[in-house]
């Protein structure tokens, strides 16, 4: 008999699970928003921006899959732990008057590190709670808790910078590890390691050997690439092209929330074309408007018109990626999906998207932040050029 959420909800134990990765996921996005503003308060370098963001990236790349065969338990206890104590140095050497770009630097692929491997012991735990009648109801419990976080989280941090300096806010990311360590000490021993089936091997060869998902992976690379130059310039953007300073300027705020507002536009919008269109011809209509946004974002010389193009940018952007994820779930074998999703984002998110937060702060420093920009969108526009065959040809 298939579990509701409502029936999940009413368990005290998945309760508590969903409050500890509601708040893991909060804790993260409130780093991801705060970090690359404290680098560019810091240095005021678009260099040192985009190095910041390219760490947020990496750690997908290094511990995206071994993560997986961790055991589950102890790995979120001691990875919440440790990193609660790596956000809290932020404060702490700010209080010192011992504040360092490097530092910065540092805690950003420690803190991101800890939750790429705490979230995949998280969602290995998902089934052992949830059952499997209850997994596809914990998933979507799950997706709308965070979902809200989503919403809610950028925009608030983005006004709190504002208002406050940057380096408290980190200590409360580091208070909220310290509940989800109590929280998940609080849940039974979930199974200690992956089902044998979960770690079968194949997956690469999948995405190597299934024409659209390799098409859509090749493609998500280049796409990747466009959303690291996008987040590594996007302060120095704001502030020398729409003159959005990255202090006391409420219009951050906007700046800062524009893509995750349009990542929830895209989550409610993607299932709808789901039901009109094939995955191919998705992804090619959505890529195509990626990067036409992506061009109106480059060409925009106001804030206004500015956060709304990166809005519609990020509506797109998302659209990409939750087709290509839901796609590669209906495709792959049922024993190779949980494996060929993490090698997915290791190739995109790991790979693809810190390889452009890099190119485009080493070419952004030359010649500024909208060159930087422009960067991460040519190799965009050549990864569609590139795969626009295999996924433009007509399907039986």
């Amino acid at each position: 008999m298939t579990v509701t959420e409502a029936a999940l909800r009413a368990r005290p134990q998945f309760r508590r699970y969903l409050a500890a990765r509601t708040i893991s996921v909060a804790s993260m996005l409130l780093t991801a928003v705060v970090l690359p503003v404290l680098a560019y308060r810091l240095t005021g370098s678009v260099a040192w921006t985009a190095a910041v963001a390219a760490a947020q990236g990496l750690p997908h790349l290094l511990f995206g899959l071994p993560a997986g065969w961790l055991q589950r338990r102890p790995v979120v206890l001691g990875t919440n732990l440790a990193g609660a104590g790596v956000l809290a140095s932020i404060p702490v050497v700010w209080l010192a008057g011992t504040s360092s770009p490097w530092h910065v630097l540092a805690v950003a692929v420690a803190a991101q590190a800890m939750f790429v491997v705490c979230d995949a012991a998280d969602d290995g735990a998902l089934s052992t709670l949830a059952g499997t009648d209850g997994e596809d109801a914990g998933r979507a419990a799950v997706s709308g808790s965070t979902t809200l976080v989503h919403l809610m989280v950028p925009p608030l941090i983005g006004l709190a910078v504002v208002i406050v300096p940057p380096e408290p806010l980190l200590a409360l990311a580091a208070v909220g590890a310290l509940v989800v360590t109590l929280l998940v000490r609080a849940l039974p021993q979930c199974c200690a390691r992956l089902a044998p089936a979960q770690r079968r091997p194949g997956a690469v060869r999948f995405l190597r050997d299934e024409p659209t998902a390799r098409a859509m992976t090749l493609v998500g690379i280049a796409h990747a690439v466009a959303g690291g130059a996008f987040v590594a310039v996007l302060l120095p953007w704001a502030d020398v092209e729409l003159g959005v300073a990255p202090t006391g300027d409420a219009r951050l705020a906007l700046v800062v929330s524009c893509w995750g507002i349009g990542g929830l536009i895209a989550t409610g919008v993607t299932p709808l074309l789901h039901r009109r269109l094939d995955p191919a011809r998705l992804a090619v209509a959505a890529l195509l408007a990626s990067l036409a946004t992506g061009l109106a974002v480059l060409a925009s010389t106001h804030w206004l018109p500015g956060v709304l193009a990166a809005t519609l940018w990020g509506t797109a952007y998302w659209a990409v990626v939750l087709n290509a994820v839901e796609y590669r779930r209906d495709a792959a074998p049922d024993e190779l999906r949980a494996r060929v999703d993490a090698w997915a984002r290791i190739l995109t998110f790991g790979l693809g998207y810190p390889a452009g937060a890099v190119l485009a702060g080493v070419v952004a420093t030359a010649a500024g932040p909208r060159a930087g920009l422009a960067a991460g969108l040519g190799v965009l526009a050549l990864g569609i050029v590139l795969g626009w065959r295999p996924l433009a040809r007509p399907r039986r």
